[in-house]
């Protein structure tokens, strides 16, 4: 019910330092255990973006067990608070950050976690992902873009 994620950090050392943090995998179960209901969704997604980085966490952890080669999700989180919701690491060490956003619109400060991660991590920061409730996916400049929840699971339609 519960995963262990560890934290990303350049020096492979600190990961073993660093708090790591748990994730539930079951985002049905963690919506009931928090009395999430619809019509709180719909009037306050605050909780809601908890249950939700839950579910996408949960669909990318399946992913890797059928995809090619080995990846580990892990998380980054800084000193002053800024995170990235799961950075995903293959073992050539390549990166692709991916923040969950429960809402339709992109804000400038929703990068800001994707754009520290790509600043420390250089060259092998690869790609980073905003997943937002909006319908596009739009680049948003130094291979960050913004796709929708559904892209998970469908075709992306790219709109530049």
């Amino acid at each position: 019910m519960l995963r262990r994620v560890d934290v990303w950090a350049r020096n492979r050392l600190n990961r073993v330092v660093k708090s790591a943090k748990l994730q539930f995998i079951d985002s049905g179960l963690l919506a009931t255990l928090l009395e999430l209901t619809a019509e709180e969704v719909q009037q306050d997604r605050t909780r809601f973006g908890n249950v939700l980085e839950s579910f996408v966490y949960g669909e990318l952890l399946k992913a890797t067990t059928t995809a090619e080669g080995e990846y580990s999700l892990m998380y980054y989180r800084d000193a002053d608070k800024v995170e990235v919701d799961v950075v995903i690491e293959n073992a050539a060490g390549h990166l692709v950050g991916v923040e969950v956003k429960a809402s339709a619109t992109v804000k400038e400060g929703d990068l800001r976690g994707l754009r520290k991660l790509a600043s420390l991590a250089g060259d092998p920061f690869k790609m980073g992902i905003l997943l937002y409730d909006g319908d596009e996916t739009l680049p948003l400049g130094d291979n960050i873009w913004a796709a929708p929840l559904a892209s998970l699971w469908g075709k992306l339609t790219v709109v530049r």
